[in-house]
């Protein structure tokens, strides 16, 4: 399962209460309200256990999570960005 639809059923199933509830990409969670901070939270915690990667306070905000199109363009900034850190 791609990173998007990994997301997406997350969001669905944990924060919307129903796997057939329209979301698309560009959906705002965060500004439109859909999601509040206790929700972020546990979104964190999710892209961190699930993805392998840290998300810092300064990133945790609508500039990197608000969409899931911004949560998958983030998730894979950060994999490679930590790749690239890596030693060989």
């Amino acid at each position: 399962m791609d990173t998007k639809s990994q997301l997406r059923e997350f969001i669905q199933t944990t924060f919307l209460r129903d796997a057939r509830a329209p979301l698309s990409d560009a959906t705002c969670l965060l500004s439109s309200g859909m999601m509040d901070s206790t929700d972020l939270l546990e979104l964190v915690l999710y892209l961190e256990s699930e993805f392998g990667i840290t998300v810092g306070d300064e990133e945790a905000g609508p500039d990197n999570l608000d969409t899931i199109e911004k949560m998958a363009s983030f998730v894979t900034h950060k994999r490679t960005a930590d790749a690239k850190r890596m030693p060989s």
